[in-house]
């Protein structure tokens, strides 16, 4: 009678395994991004890359040569960002913004910027684009 069940318990032992080794790892990478408090108080300095999000502080933009130097706060605590790449051209202060890079405890080093933005689109004369009734209006 046993012999009739193990060609049932072992491939349900399999599966099983399979199902606890998938949900182990994507459970670690469910988090888009940290904030800064997520950061100073939960996050060891080391070479594993991280996304961090936040609000660009206000007047914490300083350009330096191909090196962009930020702070990024979450309304509890800031972190400086040294961010080496791109920037975004809807880039700003005061605009979320999402950095992919390293944390070395001190500071945030970035090569990677997502801008975190609303679907509004507006014209340098303040026309904005109405996306249901597919046409420009006066703002």
């Amino acid at each position: 009678m046993i012999h009739r069940y193990w060609k049932f318990f072992v491939p349900a032992i399999v599966v099983l395994g399979v199902l606890i080794v998938l949900l182990v790892n994507l459970s670690a990478n469910l988090v888009y991004f940290r904030t800064p408090t997520e950061l100073l108080n939960e996050i060891e300095p080391s070479e594993a890359r991280l996304r961090l999000g936040g609000q660009v502080v206000e007047g914490s933009v300083l350009e330096n040569g191909e090196t962009l130097l930020l702070t990024v706060t979450d309304g509890r605590e800031s972190t400086t960002v040294v961010h080496n790449g791109v920037v975004p051209q809807l880039f700003s202060e005061g605009q979320g913004v999402i950095v992919e890079g390293t944390w070395d405890g001190s500071a945030f080093h970035s090569d990677s910027m997502l801008i975190r933005h609303d679907e509004q689109y507006r014209t340098e004369d303040n026309v904005t684009y109405d996306s249901v009734e597919h046409k420009l209006e006066d703002s």
